[in-house]
């Protein structure tokens, strides 16, 4: 027979890689949240889910289960083989832990394949995370980079994670750039992919000396950070960069690639055409509807944004204001000043471990 296993025991062993966690719920709810890295052996597509939930409400609980062991009944060679197929451990849930996860692990088991099963499904994973965030002691420094729209700092901050640094990068969890226009060919992720999302990342990298993240507002397009998260940005060490207006212009087409989004682009215009000083905003309009899109970035960022930053950047204070900013004309060259950077916080931090009474 088939074993439960808890949300503790199956979070070891994905962090080992000695898992393989499959998720047997319909298509549209893997598609909402589902655990990180699992993948969608669905036991009910999302029509026949509909289909047995109003057999369920409008029949009886007896003809539902007799209409979902004729689905199921039909599909079951097919359904099997795709479990036997995938090597090593494995481990099922639905929502609650209930029918659909278990009906899955008993058949499996009666041929022969091993399966655990998630106790208490995806909800109780979902209560895992909530809780978890809600009182872990995050113990690294963060250090934040800022820099004006289009600097190229989420490009930074993905260089230095390949090279090993421990970088998280918010605006990839959240599917979205922070911005009007920061879902524009992307896929945006609600509050719980999010929250799994991030979990896994700061617990990886929880016992490292510092994180690096981008400067960003509590809310990232659909989904809000934890409030420890922004205290810790916010007391944390922040790094300013500095790139000439031309490469924004360039990182900007580069990463939104407003051609491929023209119709996207013009629309998400509209929405902060008000706060723009008429004739300008009438000019981006033109720019955008003709297709000069370097032209209408560069006001864009003139007009809108960059006053919009000096606005924002002014809230941290005196000290942010006399911070050196680290100035390059390439992405390359910034990773390059940055890594210095952060060798020689390296070193001051180290000093000042030494000279601290019972170091």
């Amino acid at each position: 027979m088939f074993q439960d296993i808890s949300i503790e025991k199956l979070n070891e062993l994905r962090s080992k890689k000695e898992m393989t966690v499959i998720d047997v719920r319909s298509p549209s709810e893997f598609a909402e949240s589902t655990i990180p890295g699992s993948i969608n052996i669905p036991f009910f597509t999302d029509e026949e889910r509909a289909e047995i939930g109003t057999l369920y409400k409008q029949v009886s609980v007896q003809t539902a289960k007799e209409r979902g062991l004729e689905i199921m009944s039909a599909k079951l060679p097919a359904f099997v083989k795709e479990f036997a197929e995938i090597q090593g451990n494995k481990a099922v849930f639905c929502w609650r832990g209930g029918m659909r996860s278990r009906t899955t692990a008993t058949v499996l088991s009666l041929m022969g394949i091993h399966v655990y099963r998630l106790d208490g499904g995806y909800r109780a994973y979902r209560r895992w995370v909530v809780e978890t965030l809600g009182s872990l002691e995050f113990s690294p420094e963060v250090y934040v980079l800022h820099g004006y729209t289009g600097t190229g700092k989420t490009e930074i901050l993905r260089a230095l994670k390949d090279k090993g640094y421990p970088v998280i990068d918010l605006e990839g969890l959240a599917g979205h750039r922070g911005s009007i226009f920061g879902e524009i060919g992307l896929k945006s992720h609600n509050q719980k992919t999010f929250d799994a999302l991030l979990l896994e990342e700061l617990l990886r990298y929880n016992h490292e000396p510092y994180i690096l993240i981008e400067a960003e507002s509590k809310r990232i397009g659909k989904v809000v950070l934890p409030e420890f998260l922004i205290e810790k940005k916010e007391k944390g060490t922040h790094i300013l960069l500095q790139a000439p207006t031309d490469l924004r212009v360039r990182n900007i087409i580069q990463d939104y690639r407003p051609a491929d989004h023209a119709e996207q682009s013009l629309n998400a215009f509209k929405q902060i055409k008000s706060r723009i000083h008429t004739p300008i905003a009438q000019e981006i309009e033109s720019c955008l509807l003709s297709g000069d899109y370097a032209r209408a970035v560069e006001l864009l960022l003139s007009y809108y944004y960059d006053p919009r930053y000096a606005h924002t950047a002014s809230s941290y204070g005196e000290e942010f204001e006399k911070l050196k900013p680290i100035s390059f004309e390439t992405i390359d060259e910034a990773v390059m000043l940055i890594e210095e950077r952060l060798r020689e916080l390296s070193k001051s931090e180290s000093t000042e471990r030494k000279v601290q009474p019972g170091a």
